[in-house]
């Protein structure tokens, strides 16, 4: 079951909601309008995740095949652990 969050507003702010419910507006109601603006908000950050993930591979995307090198997982997770046990972890 959904929890219940109860949002007053006042002044110009009222207005500017009630303005996009009803008749006039797109919503039938400030719950709906106020569901959207959450789940756009929501979605404007889900994206902007994704674009700084994108960002972070653009660069080993581009790269062309002679600028990767083999590397041994095994001697990496060994490398890692030795490390660890350095810093006291």
């Amino acid at each position: 079951m959904a929890e219940g969050v109860n949002v007053r507003f006042a002044g110009e702010l009222q207005r500017f909601i009630r303005n996009r419910v009803g008749e006039s507006g797109l919503y039938t109601s400030a719950s709906e309008y106020l569901r959207d603006l959450v789940r756009r908000d929501y979605e404007r950050d889900e994206q902007q995740k994704w674009s700084w993930l994108r960002s972070e591979l653009r660069p080993g995307l581009d790269a062309s095949e002679s600028e990767f090198v083999p590397l041994d997982a095994g001697k990496l997770i060994k490398e890692a652990k030795a490390r660890r046990k350095a810093h006291g972890r």
